[in-house]
C-alpha cells in the first residue's frame, strides 16, 4: 500500500482501464441488444453493480450470459462482475476477451501461478503502454522476469521509471524487493533507500517492506528504526509494535515470490485509489491482487475498505472473518471487524471486541480509545470516559501526540455532567497542544455558556476562527460569545457566516434568531427559528424553540457543537 505521487493521474488511468474492460468485447462480434430472455438478469445485474453489490452483481450477469452467451455486452460485463466478487469463472470469461486489458492482467497472473513465465510475460508484453498499463506494465512485466530467474532484465525494465519517472519511488520499491529476492542484498538496500527518498514518510506496507530488506543487508540498526517510526505513527501502525511481529517484519520477505510480486504491484495501485475515493476500482484491483495471493491480508483490508465505502459493511466483515489471529496484521483487522460491527448496528459485539483486544494488548492504547469512541458517539458519555482513562492509563508520560485522548474524555466528562474534570482535560490538551481550534472552541464555548473567563474565551474563539476559517460550528461558537458579550453586530455576522457554512444545522439557525430578536429584526428571528424546528433539532430543543415562537423571548442556548 505504496503512496504514490500524482494520485490523481493514477485515478485517470485507472479509469481508462475499467472503461477499456467495459468496451473491450470479442473481437469482431456486434449483434443486438440483450435478448429478452437475458434482459431481466442483465438489468439487474447493472443495477447491483452499481450499488457495488458484488455478489448479486455476479450472479444475475452469470445467468444473463448463459441464457445470451454471445452478447458481447453481456460478456464483458459477466467478466467484469465476476472479477470485483473474487469468482473462478473470471479466467474462463478472460479467454474470451483477447482485446481487454483487465483480461490479459489476469490471465497474465494465472500463467504466473502456473510457472509459465515466458507466456506471462508475453501476455504483459500485448498491454499498451497506456492508461492504467503504463503505471502497471513495467512493475508486472520486471516481476514475471524475476520469476523466470532473470534478475538483471527486470531490473533494467525498471531501470527508466527510477531515472525518469514521476513514480520512479514506486518502480525503486519493487526493484528493491526483486532484488533482495534475487540474493542481491547491497543492490537492494540502495533501491530501497531511494524509495525511501523519494517518500521520506511511508507508510506501514512500505516501511514493513523496507525494513526486512535493510535487515537482510546487514543494516539492522536502521531496519529498527523504521520499525520504531510504525510504532511512532500512532493509530493502527503502533498496534505491530510488539517483539514477535518486530522479528518477522525483520527475518521474513514481505514478498517471497514472484507471484507475490505481482500482487504487490496491484495491490500498490489500489492503495493509491483508496485514497482517491476510488472504491470500485480499488476493490478490483485489490481483486486481481487477492487471486495471485489469496490470503493477503492487506489486499483482504483494502478491498474490506473499499466495500464498507460503498455501504456493504456486511460484505466487508465477511471477508476478513477468515484472517487468523495469529497474522502480524491481526489486531488492526480486529479493530476493523469491531468498527463494521458498529456500523451494522451490533454495538454489543462491537465493545466486546474492542474489550478483548485491550485485554490481549494490555500495552496498546488503540483499542481502549476506539472504545471510548464508540461508546462516546453512542451517547454512552460515562462508559466513554471511563474507556478514556483507561486508554490514558496507557500513555505513561503523555507526550503531545496524545492530546486528541484528553479532548475526547473531556467531551465524555462534559456531557456526563463532571465540568471540573472536564475543564482540566481540556487544558491539559491545550497544554501538549496549543493551537488545536477544536478544543479552543469547545472550551471556550464552554465558558461563554457558564459565564467564566469569558474576556479568554472570546480569545480562544477568535484563534480558533482563525485557524479553521471555513468551520461553520467554530463559527457560530465566536458568534454566540459574541452575543453573550452584547457585540451584537459582530455576533450577527459570525452567526450569518455560521449559517451560510452550516446552513442545516438546527443550532446554529437558532442561535442566529436569538441574534436578529435582540436587535429588533424580530421577522428575520421568527424565521430562523422555524427554520430551526424544521432541521430535525434535539429532542429537549425543539420545545424550548417553539416557546420562544410562541412567547416571542430568547430562551436558554442550545449545547455547543463538539467538531
Amino acid at each position: 500500500m505504496v503512496t504514490f505521487a500524482q494520485p490523481r493521474r493514477l485515478a485517470l488511468l485507472a479509469a481508462a482501464l475499467l472503461a477499456g474492460c467495459a468496451a473491450g468485447g470479442a473481437p469482431g462480434t456486434s449483434g443486438p441488444a440483450p435478448r429478452a430472455t437475458a434482459s431481466g438478469a442483465y438489468l439487474a445485474g447493472r443495477f447491483a453493480a452499481a450499488e457495488t453489490d458484488t455478489a448479486a452483481a455476479a450472479d444475475q450477469m452469470l445467468e444473463a450470459l448463459r441464457l445470451s452467451p454471445d452478447e458481447p455486452e453481456i460478456l464483458t460485463r459477466a467478466f467484469l462482475a465476476s472479477v470485483m466478487d473474487g469468482r473462478a469463472e473470471a479466467v474462463r470469461l478472460a479467454r474470451r476477451l483477447p482485446q481487454s486489458e483487465l483480461a490479459n492482467m489476469l490471465l497474465a497472473g494465472s500463467e504466473a501461478m502456473s510457472g509459465r513465465w515466458d507466456r506471462a510475460e508475453a501476455r504483459l508484453r500485448t498491454l499498451p503502454r497506456a492508461g492504467a498499463a503504463q503505471v502497471l506494465q513495467p512493475l508486472l512485466l520486471a516481476w514475471a522476469q524475476a520469476g523466470a530467474g532473470r534478475t538483471e532484465a527486470a531490473l533494467a525494465t525498471l531501470k527508466p521509471q527510477i531515472e525518469g519517472s514521476r513514480l520512479r519511488g514506486l518502480a525503486a520499491l519493487h526493484a528493491a524487493m526483486i532484488a533482495d529476492l534475487g540474493g542481491r542484498p547491497q543492490e537492494a538496500e540502495r533501491l530501497a533507500r531511494l524509495a525511501l527518498a523519494e517518500s521520506p514518510e511511508g507508510n506501514l506496507r512500505m516501511l514493513q517492506v523496507i525494513a526486512g530488506i535493510l535487515s537482510r543487508a546487514g543494516k539492522t540498526e536502521d531496519a529498527n528504526k523504521l520499525i520504531d517510526a510504525i510504532a511512532l505513527g500512532g493509530d493502527d501502525m503502533a498496534l505491530l509494535n510488539t517483539p514477535g511481529t518486530r522479528q518477522r517484519m525483520l527475518r521474513d520477505r514481505a514478498v517471497a515470490s514472484a507471484v507475490e510480486g505481482m500482487a504487490e504491484a496491484e495491490l500498490a495501485m489500489a492503495g493509491a485509489l483508496r485514497g482517491q475515493g476510488a472504491p470500485e476500482l480499488t476493490l478490483l484491483l485489490a481483486r486481481l491482487s487477492l487471486r495471485l495471493r489469496p490470503n493477503f491480508t492487506p489486499a483482504l483490508l483494502i478491498a474490506a475498505d473499499s466495500l464498507a465505502d460503498e455501504k456493504h459493511p456486511d460484505s466487508a466483515l465477511a471477508l476478513l472473518r477468515g484472517v487468523p489471529a495469529d497474522d502480524p496484521l491481526g489486531p488492526i483487522v480486529v479493530l476493523r471487524r469491531a468498527a463494521l460491527l458498529d456500523r451494522l448496528d451490533r454495538p454489543d459485539e462491537a465493545i466486546a471486541t474492542l474489550r478483548t483486544l485491550a485485554r490481549e494488548r494490555p500495552e496498546a492504547i488503540q483499542p481502549a480509545a476506539r472504545l471510548g469512541d464508540l461508546l462516546r458517539a453512542r451517547e454512552r458519555f460515562p462508559e466513554a470516559a471511563q474507556a478514556y482513562s483507561d486508554a490514558l492509563g496507557r500513555v505513561g508520560e503523555p507526550a503531545p501526540q496524545y492530546w486528541p485522548l484528553f479532548y475526547a474524555r473531556g467531551i465524555a466528562l462534559e456531557r456526563s455532567g463532571q465540568w471540573q474534570a472536564a475543564e482540566a482535560d481540556f487544558n491539559r490538551a491545550l497544554q501538549l497542544s496549543p493551537e488545536q481550534p477544536y478544543v479552543l472552541n469547545y472550551l471556550g464555548y464552554s465558558w461563554v455558556e457558564r459565564g467564566a473567563n469569558l474576556v479568554e474565551a472570546r480569545r480562544m474563539l477568535e484563534r480558533a476562527a482563525e485557524l479553521r476559517p471555513q468551520d461553520g460550528n467554530i463559527a457560530d461558537s465566536l458568534g454566540w460569545a459574541l452575543f453573550k458579550l452584547n457585540d451584537l453586530p459582530d455576533a450577527i455576522r459570525w452567526l450569518e457566516k455560521a449559517v451560510e457554512l452550516e446552513s442545516r444545522n438546527s443550532v446554529i439557525n437558532d442561535h442566529l434568531g436569538d441574534a436578529y430578536w435582540a436587535m429588533g429584526r424580530r421577522r428575520e428571528a421568527e424565521f430562523q427559528w422555524r427554520r430551526a424546528l424544521a432541521l430535525d433539532p434535539e429532542p429537549d430543543e425543539a420545545p424550548r424553540i417553539s416557546a420562544k415562537l410562541r412567547e416571542r423571548q430568547v430562551g436558554s442556548p442550545a449545547a455547543p457543537a463538539a467538531p
